[in-house]
């Protein structure tokens, strides 16, 4: 028997605001629920992250930056998001509760939609993905779940076409990408189903990456499928990397060629050869949903034109008037009017278009007027021509506006006032260069370009540095594999013992781990001995002579270097390496031996009164001992003056 326990959260007041509902869905990153904005009395949803996504104390840094950047972007067909903030110290996004389903749930009903459909759910997709691309936001985990079909405002849920489509999660991925650790065995922050080839193997991702999973997500609606399965995700993902997407004809008969052509298109393995972004890929779907429209309606035509046509039989005599109608004889006249021509005298029996043609225009050309007229459409066709050709040859271009050199913000504020769109190329390193600056564009600066075209940039990355990776405990084939993948040469350093890491394994490098390094740089890699041969014995507290005695006996070189110490003389007070250590026979062994307590030199206080050398004396730190006569004065003292002694030892006074 299943048991099913009440979630905690239902009935919370979220942030003095949020009445929480109902549960609507449960993902791998948050749990959506249902709630009532109690200020503003209206239904809102309410995603709440788990807290094996918020473990890291920087994370709820990041979550909030990208809450702020996904409210500042608003589309028809993007979910809005209405709040943020922290509840029991879990994030929470506050957004825009749309009545229907995920196109995950429409799929598990349907199993597969018509190319109609398809293309018109695919064509809000990619207008809300091409909001986010202009405003400089990758989805990074387009897929069904992310996909809101509300109901159809024209019909009831099976009309997919006049369906109102909203995109959700931008930017939810990249905020928990930032804290995911390899706990999960390195999981891809895409649903391995839809990600594309370049987050697998270099982990990055652009606007060229959405468009990947937007043809993947095109490919299972009209299919009912995705294109690769395995038994574990990896396999999944590294099939993207490896294998083109087979066509969807392929697998369901009746598709059309040119649906096979647009999910080639955006799912090619380069990402250079796709649409640069959404909106590129948007303008492509358009043409093909208006040629497979177009086409459909043209079948219809000429089907319902064959069904209705008639014939009309020729007449070749006017009938006959009654004489009560009939037109009164023209009066005669000096000149006669021309007879009209008469177009049955031009049929000569010729059979074939060709004839007929050449009957029309001889025709035509024997009246004044016919003439005329061919000559005044030869001169509005010529005009159309000439306009047309202008307008297609250059009247529909202008030039590109000057963006290299220019901040990210300032070019596209640029590119905004000429009304153009901005997409993004992969950026480049360069050490000139700072982070974000434009380094190039396409069109260039004054190349032509469609009016309100796009124009595709190239940012710098800034300086390409690498940290040094920690490799310690690593065997130096693992280590050199990952130095080398950090751009970095390897040096190999000489072997040295180690009693904690075993032999052959990478016991330090230098430059540290977490330095950064220019790519080419040299790294110097230590591998352990394994554990010494000898271990160095504790002579701390002995004295330097027995000391020395064990350490050469041991086959250990001792080197003694005296310093002040409180302790007494020729007493070892520190040595290096400690007691313990692991070395080899010939080491050095330095010992910090004690010069003995400071000394302190007797004065004369011969001749003094016996009371005054006693005062001076305990002002040095000495004991004075008066004998015979303690109020005479002093005519012997023993140790007698300049003598060193210890702080504190006694000085015999004789007074009389």
């Amino acid at each position: 028997m299943d048991i099913q326990v009440a979630d905690s959260l239902l009935g919370t007041l979220v942030d003095g605001r949020y009445r929480i509902r109902g549960r609507v869905a449960r993902g791998g990153m948050a749990t959506v629920y249902t709630a009532t904005d109690e200020r503003l009395e209206r239904t809102v949803a309410l995603k709440i992250i788990h807290p094996t996504q918020a473990r890291d104390p920087q994370f709820l840094d990041r979550f909030t930056d990208e809450a702020k950047t996904i409210a500042r972007l608003t589309h028809p067909n993007v979910v809005a998001v209405y709040d943020q903030g922290v509840h029991a110290g879990l994030p929470y996004l506050v957004m825009e509760y749309v009545r229907g389903h995920t196109l995950r749930d429409v799929l598990a009903q349907r199993r597969r939609l018509n190319p109609g459909e398809a293309l018109a759910i695919l064509e809000q997709m990619l207008a809300a993905i091409s909001a986010a691309h202009r405003s400089g936001l990758v989805h990074r985990d387009v897929k069904p779940e992310n996909v809101l079909v509300a109901e159809a405002p024209s019909g009831g849920p099976g009309n997919l076409v006049d369906s109102v489509v909203k995109v959700a999660d931008f930017g939810l991925a990249r905020a928990v990408e930032a804290s995911a650790t390899d706990a999960e065995g390195g999981q891809l922050m895409a649903t391995v189903a839809y990600v594309a080839p370049e987050l697998v193997t270099d982990g990055r991702a652009d606007p060229r990456s959405d468009v990947y999973s937007a043809g993947i997500v095109l490919f299972e609606m009209l299919t009912g499928r995705v294109p690769y399965d395995g038994n574990q995700p990896v396999e999944v993902a590294w099939q993207h990397v490896d294998r083109d997407v087979p066509a969807p004809s392929s697998l369901v008969a009746g598709i059309p060629p040119v649906l096979d052509e647009l999910v080639a298109r955006a799912t090619r393995r380069d990402p250079h050869a796709r649409p640069t972004d959404a909106g590129t890929f948007l303008s492509e779907v358009q043409v093909v949903r208006d040629d497979l429209g177009t086409a459909n309606a043209n079948t219809a035509l000429l089907q319902q034109v064959s069904a209705r046509t008639v014939t009309i039989p020729r007449v070749n005599a006017e009938p006959q008037r009654p004489s009560w109608a009939r037109l009164a004889e023209p009066p005669p006249s000096g000149r006669r009017r021309a007879p009209e021509p008469d177009y049955d005298d031009y049929d000569d029996g010729r059979a074939g278009l060709g004839g007929k043609i050449a009957d029309r225009y001889r025709m035509v050309m024997s009246h004044p007027r016919g003439r005329m007229a061919v000559a005044a459409a030869i001169v509005v066709f010529g005009l159309v021509a000439a306009i047309g050709g202008w307008w297609w040859g250059m009247g529909r271009y202008t030039v590109a506006p000057q963006l290299a050199s220019m901040t990210k913000a300032a070019a596209e504020a640029q590119a905004t006032r000429g009304g153009f769109t901005i997409s993004y190329a992969a950026g480049q390193f360069d050490e000139k260069v700072d982070k974000d600056v434009v380094l190039s564009q396409d069109p260039p600066a004054a190349g032509r370009i469609l009016k309100g075209g796009t124009i595709t940039l190239v940012l710098s990355l800034g300086a390409e540095r690498y940290q040094v990776p920690d490799v310690s405990g690593m065997t130096l084939d693992l280590a050199t594999a990952e130095l080398e993948q950090a751009k970095l040469q390897i040096v190999k350093g000489a072997d040295r013992y180690d009693d904690n890491l075993p032999k052959g394994v990478v016991v330090a490098v230098d430059p540290a781990a977490g330095t950064e390094t220019k790519p080419g740089d040299k790294v110097t890699v230590f591998v352990s001995k394994g554990k010494a041969p000898l271990t160095v014995p504790r002579v701390v507290g002995k004295n330097v002579n027995d000391a020395r005695n064990e350490l050469i006996g041991l086959g250990l070189e001792p080197l003694i270097a005296y310093k002040q110490s409180d302790k007494p003389r020729d007493e070892v007070i520190g040595q290096s390496p400690n007691d313990g250590a692991g070395v080899e026979k010939g080491a050095k062994v330095e010992l910090q031996v004690s010069e003995g307590p400071p000394q302190t030199v007797v004065p004369r206080v011969v001749g003094l009164p016996c009371q005054q050398a006693v005062q001076q004396l305990q002002g040095m730190g000495l004991q004075p001992n008066p004998q015979i006569n303690p109020n005479g004065t002093v005519f012997a003292q023993q140790p007698n003056e300049n003598t060193p002694v210890p702080p504190g030892s006694q000085v015999v006074l004789f007074c009389q």
